[in-house]
């Protein structure tokens, strides 16, 4: 997809730039696939704000997506691309020969009319899924699973991608985009190529309100926050170490704390190249 540059005929569009989405379905989603989607607007169970910055923001409806691709070795027809307000990158909607329908996420460079299929040994092709086990090392891949029959879980957001590069006792070694190196089963699938959508970072919302469209509210500053609202409140930061408002530091402060799956990354994407 191509960005759209505007005439700066009004202050928000001086330096408005979007994603040309006029190749993308235009009609409403599969209703079968759909469902209603209540935004908690940063609030927990019992209606406290635990996140701050969220609410508002126009109605949506929750597209279900197949992350798990297990209708083995049926091919798929494109019958759709889709934009799906839950996600930065689009979804294809995929028809299969029995009447069953679908949403996947749509990989770089598929079209309405291609086939897509998952199976154990399928062709390198963009949108097709198979186990890691089967897939050549140096394929490009996203939608990858983390546990076995989970579905994909990582290499999920617009334009992002992993890349396998090798294969050890029964582990695949996958290498994000971010850097980090880490292994997981290599029975899990992943689908080939790389999620659509890559120009998703060079868009400019122009103006606050598109913002707020979307859900997000104003963010303040710890540090002109008064006491009683923020540690940082009511002084000069001088020296002090920036914090969260709840005192625990942040901007390079560790927080990671799942030790379980430590012995899963080789190597952290904070490590020096």
């Amino acid at each position: 997809m191509a960005l759209k540059q505007y005439r700066p005929v009004t202050p928000s569009t001086r330096q408005l730039v979007l994603i040309d989405r006029s190749g993308l379905w235009k009609g409403r989603p599969e209703k079968s696939l759909t469902k209603g989607k209540v935004d908690p607007a940063g609030r927990n169970s019992s209606g406290h704000i635990t996140m701050w910055q969220r609410g508002g923001g126009h109605k949506k409806k929750y597209r279900v997506i197949d992350f798990r691709r297990r209708k083995f070795d049926v091919s798929g027809t494109v019958e759709r691309i889709e934009y799906d307000p839950n996600r930065t990158g689009f979804i294809a909607l995929i028809s299969y020969p029995d009447g069953e329908k679908a949403y996947i996420l749509a990989p770089q460079r598929l079209a309405p009319g291609d086939k897509v299929v998952s199976g154990e040994k399928v062709d390198i092709k963009p949108g097709n899924a198979m186990p890691l086990k089967n897939i050549p090392v140096g394929t490009i891949v996203h939608n990858v699973e983390m546990k076995v029959g989970k579905g994909g879980q990582m290499a999920r957001a617009a334009g992002t991608y992993a890349q396998l590069v090798g294969r050890d006792a029964g582990l695949a070694q996958i290498k994000l985009t971010s850097g980090e190196l880490r292994v997981v089963p290599a029975e899990c699938m992943a689908t080939i190529g790389a999620v659509s959508n890559a120009d998703h970072m060079n868009e400019n919302l122009g103006k606050a309100g598109r913002a707020r469209w979307m859900g997000r509210r104003p963010i303040v500053r710890g540090e002109v926050m008064n006491p009683v609202d923020h540690p940082m409140g009511g002084r000069t930061r001088g020296n002090r170490h920036p914090c969260t408002p709840w005192g625990k530091p942040c901007k390079g402060y560790k927080t990671r704390t799942n030790k379980k799956t430590d012995k899963h990354i080789l190597r952290r994407r904070h490590a020096k190249k």
